[in-house]
């Protein structure tokens, strides 16, 4: 049985797309130019690729990883999602997904498995942030991460409980109902 079996598609889904909300998070924040928001795509991208192939990586970012090389969704079969009108939805949103994300690994998943893809979910955010500068004029001048990338960033450490204790099953579920499903 595959630890990818405790959870049903769509709660799999959350789980999958929780990395890109946690950068979408940060891009949400304080959206770039063109180049930074290439910039910042790439390290989402990176960051993922070096979480789910590490050594150290646990069955649930081995899952993942498995996942991430085979076929795309259909996405006429993909849960759906409700789109952002702006900014400030879009980062709601986002955190909203981190939040159910992390609190469906920490009740299905081995309590490694949960620190594993918490600490992946911030170094995503992390790595978003630090990809380009804010503020600046043609490249010169701003700052690598600005005031507002730096509370979301503290926003997720909060939602993904890093520096406590994980959030345990008999905490209320996503939808506040203390299930999981």
């Amino acid at each position: 049985m595959s630890i990818k079996d405790n959870f049903t598609p769509d709660e799999w889904f959350k789980v999958m797309t929780g990395p890109g909300r946690a950068g979408a998070a940060v891009v949400a924040a304080s959206p770039s130019g063109l180049t930074g928001l290439v910039a910042e795509a790439r390290a989402l991208s990176d960051a993922l690729r070096a979480a789910v192939s590490a050594d150290t990586r646990t069955p649930l970012l081995e899952a993942i990883a498995a996942d991430l090389l085979g076929t795309a969704p259909d996405p006429a079969v993909m849960p759906h999602q409700e789109r952002a009108r702006n900014m400030q939805e879009a980062l709601e949103q986002s955190l909203e997904n981190v939040r159910q994300a992390a609190w469906l690994v920490s009740a299905k998943a081995s309590p490694e498995d949960s620190a594993a893809y918490r600490q992946m979910l911030l170094s995503v955010a992390e790595r978003t942030a630090n990809a380009a500068k804010e503020g600046g004029f043609l490249g010169f001048g701003g700052e690598l991460v600005n005031d507002r990338e730096r509370a979301v960033l503290d926003d997720l450490r909060r939602v993904l409980n890093l520096g406590d204790a994980a959030p345990t099953p008999g905490e209320p579920s996503p939808d506040g109902s203390g299930n999981s499903g």
